[in-house]
């Protein structure tokens, strides 16, 4: 098939309808550069940077990617890797593969929640949504949600996200399913987002809103589709986000999303990141590059720090916008890997970056690697 989808000829009416939704287009600001910067392969790097004072510690693990992370309330940083879930207290890296409910192997992602009975990891496996008590440990009560035992749309599920009063969201190969509570709603969203669009088009970031009733969902082609809860026991199409509308959106493939606390809109693409604040849909977008001082085109992960300023994960580096102007780090070999999976924010301010070759931190100007 051609990967241009506006001449697709098997998409679905349906899903065509919703890019007469779509508004207008995104402004590409100007490029700013400080005199007082380097350029290093590409990246603008301030002279003096921190991360020429960076040390690596020793995870005592043989880890190399991680995938995700979330924080807890006791402030533990968790990761989703390629040999299952690891903490880490601030002195010591956990290796939570012993229990048999939890698989090991195949992870994709997690996302952390505190309800009544405690706090909960809700994680995307093959087998299923599962929620794990923590801490973590061989005998940890564990509950798989699957298609045997409960109407989720499919056993593989891809992403999680966690909305509030309890309700979680689950991306899977077939579409999305929703959790309130014990209940699990209705997808009335079908004949606007058939199931063969998910298919064809696999959804790749989930991110919801700051009230948590309504998800943005990323896909590989197809832009952002947007789900609302709509009744007691339903979830209903919204609208949809796609380069072939009005809106400028870098790309159709969209790879992480991040809603900040004052309902301005990030989506990180392969090539570029669009920012849409406002509840009106067809204005207020805007697009940066690495024109404008964005370490790489393709943005993996967003996240806000206690400040407000944006952190953004790419392939070739780290960026961060203060609202007005970019800065874009690059770690050298001996302090760790470009390539940024993951990005959060701890409870002390401390930014968690996972990538394909280890963990680093930033705090109070200094970049840390763990490895």
């Amino acid at each position: 098939m051609s990967k241009n989808i506006n001449r697709r000829q098997n998409l679905t009416a349906a899903t065509l309808f919703f890019a007469a939704l779509i508004g207008l287009g995104a402004v590409h600001s100007q490029g700013i550069r400080n005199p007082d910067e380097d350029t290093i392969n590409g990246l603008y790097q301030p002279k003096d940077t921190a991360n020429q004072n960076s040390i690596t510690h020793d995870t005592g693990t043989s880890i190399k990617t991680f995938y995700s992370v979330a924080i807890d309330n006791n402030n533990n940083k968790w990761f989703i890797t390629e040999q299952g879930i690891v903490s880490f207290d601030g002195k010591k890296w956990t290796l939570h593969n012993k229990n048999g409910n939890v698989p090991a192997q195949d992870l994709k992602d997690f996302a952390y929640e505190v309800n009544p009975d405690g706090q909960k990891l809700w994680i995307a496996s093959p087998k299923g949504a599962i929620v794990a008590s923590l801490p973590l440990e061989g005998g940890t009560v564990a509950t798989t949600y699957g298609t045997e035992n409960t109407p989720i749309m499919d056993n593989n599920v891809i992403k999680v996200a966690i909305g509030k009063s309890h309700l979680r969201w689950f991306g899977s190969a077939k579409g999305v399913s929703a959790l309130k509570d014990d209940q699990w709603l209705k997808a009335n969203y079908v004949d606007i987002y058939p199931q063969e669009l998910f298919q064809d088009y696999p959804i790749t970031a989930m991110a919801a809103n700051v009230e948590g009733d309504s998800l943005y969902v990323g896909t590989k082609g197809a832009g952002i589709a947007r789900l609302q809860r709509n009744n007691a026991d339903g979830i209903t199409g919204a609208s949809v986000y796609a380069q072939w509308g009005p809106i400028l959106l870098p790309s159709d493939s969209v790879f992480s999303i991040f809603i900040a606390s004052d309902h301005t809109k990030w989506f990180g693409t392969d090539q570029g990141i669009a920012r849409h604040t406002g509840n009106l849909t067809l204005k207020n977008w805007k697009v940066f590059t690495t024109k404008d001082g964005l370490a790489d085109n393709f943005v993996q992960a967003i996240a806000a720090d206690l400040t407000g300023k944006i952190w953004i994960g790419t392939k070739k580096g780290i960026s961060v916008f203060d609202g007005t102007s970019w800065t874009s780090f690059m770690m050298d070999d001996r302090k760790g890997s470009n390539n940024i999976r993951c990005i959060a924010v701890d409870k002390t301010g401390v930014i968690w970056f996972g990538t394909d070759n280890g963990v680093i931190s930033y705090e109070n100007g200094d970049f840390t690697g763990y490895r």
